[in-house]
């Protein structure tokens, strides 16, 4: 309060002293009306009247549109604006107006606008008593554009506007001619409308019109005359008035003005002349949206540009109009450059729109400004009255106008500057913030091109080098440690090299400069080191870091390898010493060919060395003494040599890479076949290498392994981390489960597994997954959480936690007999896994494949194994295989072929009512979490472009099953139905197989158009292996049969004393029996001759030693005393026997009846092991606690919330003639062929009759209605022509018929498992009871039935059981 008081005084105190002196109350405190406050504050209304400079569009008649420097009076501009937007305005009113007429009369200061639309009546106001002409220009406050519920695209507003071009006016004249009142109407103001004249009104029957002629008051803008910048800007707004008013002539002092196609011949008024970058003219992208928006856009090079007009006024500082379409263009770009922007550099929308140029002309219902001169629009864009969606056909002309182009040169050239930051360009002595880096003591001074950088693979790689060091010294070598694989720079991203400090590193240390040109020798003194030494292990993953370091160098500084600025430093492979001699080899073949000469290999002692860290101390320092043998430089060979390294490294070359690789594996091939020796770089005569060669003999050997480890095998559809896993599974033929990181360490230690244990770990846990989605048939058991479809598998425990064991079908799977017939591998000496096994079905179907290496991809869908089983029967029966679909297993969706190798797998969604829908299954591959997240969850929330689709959803799934329940509001759940529930909630994805590129039995790569096919070329080997089986068993069993006989005749004659052995010489007693007729040792005989065989079929000889025992009795002469019975000989007898018949018997069967009996049995144990899975799925939980033995617990109910609602409307899949034209444009694209628009269509007709046998040619797709309220009735013809590969229970609206549930097995005992797959694996390992005339009662015959084995059925029926063949050991705990 007290301030307030002083406030007061204060204030009469300065009234009390400015009255002292002379000035009165009155006039300090003064009352003026509005026409004298409007002359008096002119910027309130009209704007500045002191004239400014601004840089602005005007229209020079000698330039054209010109922007300059401009020095004008706003407030006289905008005066002219008014009355030129008035008649712009006139046009909203009368659509029939077309003409504009604007005079510009300098010299007499006089300017007119008139225009040929309906005029103003002519008619006396009632209230105000004045003629209405009169009152809108004579009157302040008055206007037609008051009422704010009455939406208006006029320019005026607030009342004041012409107005405030008579107040600022020394002479002011109104004539207009009303047609309705059939008059004319004449009056003049002067004296800024201080006086009014007499009005004439006359009558009139002609066109009507309205005149404005005014003489500014130029003492006001305190100007003498209208100079040459003010009518430039003057003839501007008239060519405005041409573009933005459409219909519309506008004559200019008597002349038309040429903007006769509207608003884009005024868009060409500010381009003439303009060009790009390449001075090429500017392309203009332009659309009529609509009847209010038009829009024009082409490149900018001088930042964001604009010229908009809202309701014909020149929003020259634009405002919410021109953002709302700049937003438009500027967020399709911007996905355009994020594609393209290879480089990483972040580019932000105001960057994108610094390269734009737009025009547009708009009409916005009573659009609201931010000061009365009206240069920027502020009304929102909800207000607008209207949209403007800009087509896909302007935004895809958008991104080809240049601004992309331009876009992408500033980013390259930001990229380069953050690049050059990064770099230093004065070469210092000593290097800060690389703590790892042992810099040599030269670095960076006078003798810096003398020094050599060694970047080595890892830490230890480092110590050995810094050992050697000791030798050479460390003035002139300097040790960093490259940690893991350098970046592939020619394909990463600007901000992937930013970030990489492995690099910034190695440019920090070199010296180098990125862009800089090092032709010049003396450019090389700028550099901190004058060469780069590459020390990685002799393995190929070695050879791939040197690659990437050769290309890292290649990419930036292609003129560094002109100077020899690279080496690497090798190390031996493999040391061979025999007493004080050493040699030394670097490469396996130049190892292979030394061996096959030496008469007496095993007086060596052979070690192999893996990496830097097998190498001592002691034999680093001998490296680096014997410098000269270790290093290899790198030597520049021209052209050749740069199209090889962008031929291995670039993503361009990717067909090229192929035909690369494929040309390494046919030479490998045909070397092998010829029993040629394989290329090899590193001899004892070599002292350098080209980079050629380094590619094409180095390199392609890493490319290739990383295809062996990335893609699968067709014979047994394993890579090779998965075939070790096997190997050793087979190998320890475990009875109790092991844990899975135990599993892991034996598998590397027998199969000589190289990575990291924590792959081979990922790589038990994916063999022995069995949810939705992953294997068909698990070959390995899941004790424990091995992951599930919630989260697609990551949800696995720690191996540390998880059990597993073979699976009973593994063996049944890849039968154990057939592992005498397999090619083992050798590693370091030691037996490993073979190069594939051999399954009786194709297991690279049943799991399908995924993976990407080096040129080629893999990705093959699961498929259902009765239907492969089925296919198998059909081919060993002589008949074609059926076309295959793609099946999962337990998958309840529907999986459709849309064309050749495509095909649809839909979820399974059903209505519940008219507000609730239930979906039940998922797309194949499609995680609940992951659906959850992605789909459901932006459904609930919605977005700001996006409002919410669903109001609420419920989970009731499990670990193996999917329920959601959605709610969602009538309307919308009706809109979703008519665009399709399934497309709507994303539950459609398609399946391809048009990349199944596997390796073949010869290790070189396939790539196979059709399913078909791979089963072929399965089938036709597996057959080859089924002939080498039977005539493997053959002579096996003949030579134990032998071997059997030799031991009860040895008997026999012991026992009648034919034969004395006792106190006799061994040569003596070898002579005697080989007198007597004894066979040497059959079943050894017959095995050496075996590998003899291979050793001369293969040409390697590795293994083999020479045979200098002779003749071998040990079965014989090793034979416990209590053989020597009657009882032990008439057994022996006895196995005799057997062992013929089985001959006999195997003899008699055909490789086909061989194959059937193995598929017989494993359909057998499949039908039991997949019952097991049905009834623990089944079982009720039971609930009890622990600790109380003997007291039964609880038995709790299966809640039913997790399963279906039976009441649910099931919604069919839509399969329509769009997805399947899609996907036929898809396989034409890829394979490069473009067909017309008719072509196409014909195509389709074709495919669709092809693909879709079943339904009649003229058979109409049934709406969603018809599909959802009865079922389609099966087809009679199409059931006959296509048989059901569904591996799901059907709905009962498919046209094959349904698969019956195969009829439950009885109660089996607990221990039945592993009692019934020990049965199973002894009939292949060899139990002593011969089987093969032992048929199930239930068979009914003593052939196999191929539809009992493959079809479905009501009754389970068990299978002929194989044959068991019986191998004995040569052990001697046999006897």
């Amino acid at each position: 309060m007290s301030q307030i008081i002083l406030e007061e005084a204060l204030f009469e105190n300065k009234a009390v002293e400015k009255t002292k002196k002379g000035l009165s109350v009155e006039r300090i405190y003064q009352k003026k009306t509005q026409l004298e406050h409007i002359l008096l504050r002119p910027d309130t209304y009209i704007g500045s009247v002191e004239s400014v400079t601004q840089q602005l569009w005007v229209f020079d008649e000698d330039v054209g549109m010109n922007c300059r420097d401009v020095t004008f009076v706003p407030g006289l501009y905008k005066i002219f604006d008014e009355i030129l937007v008035n008649a712009a305005d006139n046009k909203q009113r009368d659509k029939t107006m077309t003409c504009i007429k604007v005079n510009i009369d300098a010299e007499n200061n006089s300017i007119s606008v008139w225009n040929n639309g309906k005029g103003i009546p002519v008619v006396e106001h009632k209230v105000e008593k004045v003629y209405v002409p009169a009152l809108i220009f004579g009157q302040l406050l008055t206007s037609s554009n008051y009422d704010d519920d009455q939406k208006k695209v006029t320019g005026g507003r607030n009342g004041y506007g012409a107005k405030l071009c008579n107040i600022f006016s020394n002479k002011f004249t109104v004539e207009t001619a009303c047609k309705e009142s059939k008059k004319t109407f004449k009056q003049t103001w002067y004296d800024n409308m201080g006086r009014a004249g007499e009005h004439k009104i006359r009558p009139f029957d002609g066109a009507e019109f309205t005149c404005i002629t005014f003489q500014p008051d130029l003492a006001k803008f305190k100007m003498q005359a209208l100079d040459k910048d003010t009518v430039a800007i003057m003839t501007r707004r008239a060519y405005d008035i041409a573009g933005a008013t459409k219909g519309v002539r506008v004559f200019l002092n008597g002349k038309r003005l040429p903007v006769s196609a509207g608003f884009r011949s005024y868009v060409d008024l500010y381009l003439k002349d303009k060009v790009d970058e390449l001075g090429s003219p500017l392309i203009v992208v332009h659309e009529v949206v609509s009847e209010r928006w038009e829009v024009c856009l082409t490149l900018s090079e001088k930042g964001f540009q604009q010229v908009s007009f809202v309701n014909s006024i020149a929003t020259t500082k634009g405002g919410r109009h021109a953002d709302y379409v700049a937003d438009q263009v500027t967020s399709k770009i911007i996905e355009v450059v994020k594609k393209k922007n290879k480089a990483g550099v972040v580019v932000k929308p105001f960057q994108v729109k610094n390269h734009m140029w737009i025009f547009v002309n708009c009409l916005i219902e009573n659009p609201t400004f931010d000061s009365q001169t009206k240069e920027n629009m502020t009304l929102q864009q909800k207000s607008f009255g209207s949209t403007c969606p800009l087509s896909d056909k302007f935004i895809k002309q958008a991104n080809s106008c240049g601004i992309v182009e331009s876009i992408m040169n500033w980013v390259k050239f930001k990229a380069q500057t953050q690049l050059n930051k990064k770099c230093s360009a004065v070469k210092h002595t000593r290097i800060k913030g690389v703590p790892k880096l042992d810099d040599a003591n030269d670095a960076g001074g006078k003798n810096s091109h003398g020094c050599t950088l060694i970047l080595t693979e890892g830490d230890s790689a480092k110590t050995l080098a810094v050992s050697g060091l000791g030798v050479v010294g460390r003035d002139r070598y300097g040790v960093f440690p490259l940690r893991g694989k350098m970046l592939n720079v020619r394909e990463a991203t600007h901000k992937q090299i930013m970030d990489n400090a492995e690099i910034n590193n190695v440019i920090k240390i070199l010296g180098l400069q990125y862009k800089k040109n090092y032709s010049n020798p003396e450019s090389l003194k700028s550099l901190r080191y004058g060469k780069l030494m590459i020390m990685t292990d002799q393995d190929l993953d070695g050879s791939h870091i040197k690659g990437l370091l050769i290309n890292f160098i290649h990419h930036n500084w292609p003129s560094l390898l002109h100077h020899n600025f690279l080496e690497e430093f090798i190390t031996p492979i493999i040391k061979a010493t025999n007493k004080k001699q050493e040699l030394s080899f670097y490469s396996i073949p130049e190892f292979s060919e030394w061996k096959e000469a030496q008469p007496n290999i095993k007086s060596w002692k052979i070690k192999y060395y893996k990496g830097l860290g097998t190498s001592t101390s002691k034999e680093a320092k001998e490296y680096f003494s014997d410098m000269q043998r270790h290093r290899i430089p790198f030597k520049y060979a021209g052209p050749v040599d740069d199209e090889a390294i962008t031929l291995a490294f670039s993503k361009k070359k990717i067909e090229e890479r192929k035909e690369w690789l494929t040309n390494f594996m046919v030479n490998r091939r045909q070397r092998r076949e010829h029993n040629l020796p394989e290329e090899y770089l590193y001899g004892q005569a070599t002292e350098s290498l080209s980079y050629n060669d380094f590619i094409n003999k180095e390199l392609v050997m890493f490319s290739n392994s990383d295809n062996e480890r990335s893609l699968p095998c067709l014979v047994d559809g394993l890579k090779p981390g998965q075939r070790k896993v096997l190997f050793c599974c087979f190998k320890r033929n475990d009875k109790r489960e092991v844990k899975v990181a135990q599993l892991a360490g034996s598998v590397a230690e027998m199969s000589a597994y190289h990575h990291g244990e924590s792959s081979l770990m990922m790589t038990i846990v994916g063999l022995a997954q069995n949810f939705v989605g992953s294997n068909n048939l698990n070959l390995l058991q899941p004790q424990g959480q091995f992951g599930t479809r919630l989260h697609g598998g990551k949800d696995s425990a720690s191996p540390r936690y998880i059990f597993t064991m073979l699976s009973p079908l593994a063996r049944l799977l890849f039968p154990a007999v057939d592992d005498n017939l397999l090619k083992y591998n050798y590693d370091d000496n030691q037996r490993v896994e073979p190069e594939w096994y051999i399954p009786i079905i194709p297991t690279v179907l049943v799991n399908g494949a995924d993976g990407i290496g080096t040129g080629w991809a893999s990705r093959i869908p699961n498929f259902g194994v009765r239907e492969i089983v089925n296919n198998i029967h059909r081919m060993l029966n002589g008949e074609e295989p059926l076309p295959l679909l793609p099946g999962y297993k337990g998958f309840k969706g529907t999986i459709d072929q849309l064309m050749t190798n495509q095909y649809m797998n839909s979820g399974e969604v059903a209505i519940i009512d008219s507000t609730t829908i239930e979906i039940s299954e998922l797309p194949v591959k499609t995680w609940t979490q992951t659906y959850k997240e992605n789909v459901l969850e932006p459904m609930l929330n919605g977005t700001e472009k996006v409002r919410a689709l669903i109001t609420d959803y419920k989970e009731y799934h499990t670990d193996t099953t999917v329920r959601f329940v959605v709610t969602m509001t009538e309307e919308r759940l009706r809109e979703a139905e008519a665009a399709g529930l399934h497309k709507v909630f994303k539950l459609q994805q398609s399946l391809t197989c048009n990349s199944m590129v596997l390796f073949d039995h010869v290790g070189s790569l396939k790539k196979y158009e059709l399913v078909q096919d791979v089963l072929r070329d399965f089938f036709e080997l597996r057959m080859k292996y089924y002939v080498l089986r039977k005539d493997w068993l053959a002579g096996m069993l003949g030579a134990e049969s032998a071997k059997l006989t030799n031991q009860a005749r040895f008997i026999l004659e012991k026992i009648e004393g034919t034969l004395i052995i006792e106190n006799k010489p061994k040569k003596q007693l070898i002579l005697m029996l080989t007198e007597m007729g004894y066979d040497s040792d059959p079943v050894k005989a017959w095995k050496e001759a075996q590998e003899k065989n291979t050793v001369e079929e293969t040409g390697d000889d590795e293994n083999k030693e020479e045979d200098t025992t002779g003749p071998d009795y040990n079965y014989l002469l090793n034979m416990p005393m209590w053989y020597l019975t009657k009882e032990k000989k008439e057994e022996l007898c006895k196995q005799r026997d057997a062992k013929l018949t089985e001959l006999n018997t195997v003899e008699k069967k055909s490789p086909a009846d061989l194959w059937k009996e193995d598929l017989a049995a494993f359909t057998e144990e499949l039908e039991r092991v997949e019952e097991n899975e049905r009834q623990n799925a089944s079982m009720p939980v039971v609930k009890g606690k622990a600790g109380k033995a003997g007291k039964a617990g609880k038995v709790g109910k299966v809640k039913q919330e997790t399963m279906p609602t039976p009441q649910g409307r099931r919604v069919i899949p839509r399969i329509t003639s769009t997805m399947k034209a899609e996907a036929t444009k898809k396989a034409i694209i890829q394979k490069g062929k473009k067909v017309s628009a008719s072509s196409g269509t014909f195509l389709w007709i074709i495919l669709n009759r092809l693909l879709t046998p079943s339904s009649p040619p003229d058979a109409k797709q049934p709406s969603i209605m018809d599909a959802l309220s009865k079922p389609k009735p099966a087809s009679k013809t199409a059931t006959k022509k296509i048989p059901s590969f569904d591996s799901s229970d059907s709905d009962g609206s498919s046209n094959a018929p349904s698969r019956a549930a195969p009829a439950k097995r009885k109660a089996l005992d607990s221990d039945d498992s592993d009692r019934s797959s020990d049965d199973l694996m002894s009939r292949i390992k060899g139990k002593k009871t011969t089987i093969a005339s032992k048929v199930s009662p239930n068979s009914g015959g003593s052939s196999i039935d191929v539809s009992q084995v493959v079809a479905p059925r009501s009754k389970a029926v068990r299978a002929k059981k194989p044959v068991a063949y019986n191998f004995d050991s040569d052990s001697d705990e046999d006897f």
